[in-house]
């Protein structure tokens, strides 16, 4: 696990990789989404706490349930993938605790009785497992178009009415159509975006 990937591997998870707006006619399989989460889960989340939930939309009428929470600009975008994903996190992802950190029977009590620390723990830990499921689609061969144009409270509404889910951001999961790229954006060199001390 010390030797580091080669240009290629690199060039398909970072430097070469882009956020698709517009998507082939090709399908993605129920199983290869199962590989996909298969793949994802492993990355690292506080004490194991895995509070990320995944909702594959893959049918029109799925979608067309998700199309009234969307921006104008994202609904086609959602239409012509074949796959979106809501990238949403448990409130109550301490229950599972007991199973996910075995080693410290009291683990769900830390979140269990401070809502504040067990909101931030779900939403910065499934944000970090959605990063995980951009690289690890990316590494499976598929393209990705991470989106935040949505209304959160209509999709929360919508697909998690009992209000233990929360969405957090949306994903195209695909085949891109390089026909629809803009050009590649400028990113922050080392010394704007790095301090050394």
């Amino acid at each position: 696990m010390t030797r580091p990937l080669d240009d290629l591997a690199l060039d398909q998870l970072f430097r070469a990789a882009r956020s698709y707006p517009t998507w082939q006619d090709r399908p993605v399989s129920d199983d290869q989404l199962r590989t996909l989460y298969d793949l994802l889960k492993w990355g690292p989340t506080s004490m194991n706490c895995l509070p990320a939930r995944f909702v594959f939309l893959r049918t029109e009428e799925a979608k067309a349930r998700l199309v009234p929470a969307l921006m104008a600009g994202n609904v086609a975008k959602v239409q012509a993938a074949p796959v979106t994903v809501i990238v949403a996190y448990d409130g109550r992802f301490f229950d599972e605790m007991p199973r996910l950190w075995p080693h410290d029977a009291d683990a769900a009590t830390l979140f269990s009785g401070n809502a504040p620390l067990a909101q931030t723990t779900a939403f910065r830990n499934a944000t970090l497992q959605g990063a995980y499921l951009i690289l690890a689609a990316r590494a499976l061969g598929l393209d990705v178009g991470p989106m935040s144009g949505f209304d959160r409270a209509k999709v929360d509404a919508e697909f998690f009415p009992d209000g233990r889910l929360r969405s957090n951001f949306l994903a195209n999961l695909g085949y891109g159509d390089d026909l629809g790229l803009f050009p590649r954006g400028p990113r922050l060199d080392f010394e704007e975006a790095v301090t050394l001390l």
